[in-house]
């Protein structure tokens, strides 16, 4: 049987074992689970930042079936503290979403409607809004950029964007090798803005996240992240094993850059993924009241930082399930498609 049919094949036998009733199984070394969600609206989270303005605040959105919504949830409860609605926009496919700074130096953030499944769209969109003040629900006005590739039509998941500045970089999905590009330093609203590439990537790259103080970036796939020194391209590559989900797709950081918040489709779990200690996992000493919210110690369990014990830490059946059958064929087909392109020397 192909690999690929195989792949699929597994995948139905996943997607059936979702009825079955939870299953315990303790948290991996390094790996703690921060809250989970009870919102029944985040069933395909497929994005999430963290907040500049709010201590502690994350947004998150879902799939291309959540429409023009993200949402602001506290980072150590998983509480849903507002909703925004984005005011004008179509919500064709996002799949991303990150925090920047305008021009005055206000918090705000992009919302990536990347997605193109068949990579046929000719051209993509990225909007601009301003992180609320106040949160509760409401409207959010937003500033839409077109843009396309410089060589052809791309699905992408995955943004990067500067917390200091207003850069952005858009990373590709695919099943080989996926491609950083860099968008324009000045966007023009008026025009379709042309992305250029910047380096190779790893395949199936669903998110990415730049460290809240601009010392690093990470991208992730549905097996690992990769952690880098500096804004794109990076240097010193480390990898990170990242808990099994059945669809992994959302990764943020911590307010002080110390570990990983990731979230997927399916899964109601906010997990936190520490980094090893190393040169490239080192973030610079930031003085900030959300760092030193984050470094406290607090009660019970829902605390950012501690560790939970078996039963809180428990796995879904059907990520479970997908680490028996349907996450295997995902491993056997990343692996041998890395496995492939290994021997070939890499090229700009």
């Amino acid at each position: 049987m192909p690999r690929w049919t195989l792949f699929g094949a597994l995948t139905v036998v996943a997607a059936l074992a979702v009825v079955m009733s939870p299953a315990p199984a303790a948290a991996a070394d390094g790996v703690s689970t921060v809250c989970r969600f009870t919102d029944s609206r985040f069933t395909e989270i497929s994005g999430m930042t963290y907040s500049q303005m709010h201590p502690g605040v994350l947004y998150l959105h879902n799939d291309s079936s959540g429409g023009p919504r993200i949402y602001a949830v506290d980072g150590r409860t998983c509480r849903t503290l507002a909703t925004l609605t984005i005011d004008g926009i179509d919500a064709r496919d996002i799949e991303a979403i990150g925090s920047g700074r305008d021009r005055k130096g206000r918090p705000i953030l992009w919302v990536a409607d990347i997605g193109d499944n068949v990579d046929s769209w000719s051209e993509v969109r990225l909007h601009r809004v301003r992180e609320p003040k106040v949160l509760q629900d409401r409207t959010l006005a937003s500033r839409t950029y077109r843009f396309t590739y410089s060589d052809r039509p791309h699905n992408a998941e995955a943004i990067l964007s500067d917390p200091n500045s207003l850069r952005v970089w858009v990373v590709t999905k695919q099943s080989a090798r996926g491609r950083l590009y860099a968008l324009p330093d000045r966007l023009l609203p008026d025009q379709v803005n042309i992305a250029k590439p910047v380096r190779r990537e790893g395949a199936f790259v669903t998110d990415g996240s730049v460290r809240p103080d601009g010392s690093g970036y990470a991208l992730r796939d549905y097996v690992d992240a990769v952690t880098f020194v500096g804004l794109p391209p990076g240097s010193d590559p480390q990898t990170v094993y990242l808990p099994l989900q059945l669809q992994g797709e959302a990764m943020t950081w911590t307010p002080d850059g110390t570990a990983l918040l990731v979230a997927g489709e399916r899964d109601d779990r906010l997990l936190r993924v520490e980094l090893p200690v190393t040169a490239a996992n080192a973030p610079t000493p930031v003085a900030s009241p959300s760092a030193a919210a984050s470094a406290a110690p607090s009660p019970g369990p829902s605390a950012d930082a501690a560790p939970v014990s078996t039963d809180d830490a428990s796995m879904p059946v059907a990520v479970l399930a997908v680490g028996l059958v349907g996450f295997a064929g995902l491993v056997i087909a990343i692996a041998e498609v890395r496995r492939r392109r290994a021997p070939a020397a890499p090229r700009g």
